[in-house]
């Protein structure tokens, strides 16, 4: 895929940061064939532009005892559109939210310790949401692929 402002050195850095976000300047630069400084300068560049957003750890929450994490298709009446997701968005059970096209209107994934807290959240937070036309959850029951990042 090619990005604009990005230049074939970019890209490969970018790779490499998606690879491992860990990876040292010495490592990334003599991985693209320039010196620490010079990749250094590259990824905070990048920062910079707000083409790297964040580094971040990534917790699969299948690999926790007792943690259910689940996908709700919700669909609300346009009015309460902003509502729903201002209201969703305060929710710490909630780990993203997304306006889709189509009639669920949003996608929202949740990952809770148990199945008592994700039903807690169905209860006591959505079904309560003002607004709300359908609300279809889907458990995950594993994980087959899950890219994290762009790919360039």
């Amino acid at each position: 895929m090619f990005l604009d402002g990005l230049d074939e050195l970019d890209r490969k850095i970018v790779r490499l940061l998606i690879g491992n976000a860990r990876i040292s300047y010495s490592d990334l630069g003599a991985q693209v064939g320039i010196s620490r400084v010079a990749a250094r300068m590259r990824v905070q560049a990048l920062e910079k532009k707000g083409v790297i957003e964040e580094y971040t750890t990534v917790v699969n929450p299948q690999k926790i005892s007792g943690a259910v994490s689940c996908y709700f298709e919700i669909e609300t009446r346009p009015e309460t559109l902003a509502e729903v997701a201002a209201l969703l968005e305060g929710n710490e059970t909630v780990t993203q939210i997304y306006r889709v096209t189509g009639k669920s209107k949003l996608h929202v994934h949740a990952v809770a310790a148990s199945a008592g807290e994700m039903e807690q959240l169905m209860t006591g937070v959505i079904d309560r949401l003002p607004g709300v036309v359908s609300c279809d959850c889907n458990m995950i029951l594993s994980r087959i692929k899950d890219i994290k990042g762009l790919r360039l």
